[in-house]
This record gives C-alpha cells, structure tokens and sequence, in this order.
C-alpha cells in the first residue's frame, strides 16, 4: 500500500509530524488532534520515513507501517505519506527542501514531541531547521524539564511564542517554536516493540 502525494493549496498551514512509526499508536493520534486545534492548522501529514538514522535497526516494511497508520487514525485533516520514501531524503533538513519546492506557497509547521526538543541539537542542520520553519513542541509525559531545559530551548529562546498564544506559530516567521503542554496518552513505539505487540 504506497500512499500518493499529500494535497495542500498554496496559504495552507501544514503541520508535519515525521517518524518511523514503528508502530504508530493513540499517542501520535492524540498529538495530531491537538496540533490541529491548539496551533490552527490546516491539515497535518504523517511523514513515514524509510528509517531513522538515530536508530541503530531499521522500521518494519514501509506498507506495513502505512497500513497500521490508517488503522490508527481516520481524520478528514490528516494525510498519511511516504514523502521521504520519493523524494529519497533521510534527514528532516532535506526533506523540508524538497517539501519547499514540491509545495510552494504552502507554511509548513514542524511537529515534535519534548522528547526531540531534548535531543534536537543532535539533528542534522538542526539551527537550519529552526530558522526555516516555525516549530510546535507538545510535551509528553516525563519529557517537560528536560525539553525546556534543551541546549535548542536555550539557543532560540528569545523566538518561544508562549503556550497562551499558540494559534499565532502556524503564520509566524521562522525562527518561531512554541511548547504546549497537553493531556498526553503515555505510549511510545519503542515500549510497543519491547512488548512484542508489533512487527
């Protein structure tokens, strides 16, 4: 099951939330419903990357993924994609360029849990990112301190839109972040394949 490209008209708000998603799971529903209504969003995409490379081992087949994506979430505002997968990037730099020129006109908005927010720095071009495109950081349980705490949180400090004024960071000029705190369900994939409830 490959996904086609996702659909957005030029002046949309796009939030993009990457991942393996090995699997997905209600806590990547949950931050996407809430991306939507606290950030104002248009539509968010899913991007379903061909593999993460943080992690040592790779995601289970690409179709497989996708197909427990829509199983997952059914929402009239989200787009299930394997964009990374076409366009052949690997890190999140690259594949901002290629959204940029596939998409033009369209204000992408870079969705991530805390958890990232604390290791952002280790990202590939990470400081690029952070001034091409505003980010909304929705925090998950254990992941506030160390997030807010982040050498990211403190290098672009003076460019943190407050919790309060979230619905301004999908038409702010980049750099722009935005922490929100959210009632969050306490899953992660990792736990799931520890488990052996996947793949």
């Amino acid at each position: 099951m490959r996904e086609g490209l996702p659909m957005a008209r030029a002046g949309q708000t796009v939030g993009l939330l990457g991942g393996s998603f090995d699997p997905p799971h209600a806590g990547h529903a949950n931050i996407t419903r809430q991306a939507l209504r606290r950030f104002g969003l248009d539509q968010v995409w899913w991007l379903v990357s061909p593999g993460n490379p943080l992690k040592l081992h790779g995601p289970a087949p690409m179709e497989d993924r996708i197909a427990a994506c829509h199983a997952v979430i059914d929402h009239p505002r989200l787009q299930i994609t394997d964009f990374e997968a076409r366009a052949g990037t690997h890190f999140t730099a690259e594949t901002l360029v290629a959204l940029r020129l596939v998409y033009p006109g369209v204000r992408f908005v870079w969705l991530m849990g805390a958890d990232n927010l604390a290791q952002f720095h280790r990202w590939q071009q990470w400081r690029w990112i952070m001034r091409t495109v505003p980010v909304g950081v929705l925090a998950r349980p254990g992941d506030r301190l160390t997030a807010r705490t982040s050498k990211a949180a403190q290098v672009f400090e003076k460019a943190r839109i407050s919790g309060r004024a979230s619905q301004l960071l999908a038409r702010a000029e980049a750099p722009a972040w935005c922490f929100i705190n959210v009632p969050m369900v306490n899953l992660s994939s990792s736990a799931i394949r520890a488990k052996g409830h996947w793949g």
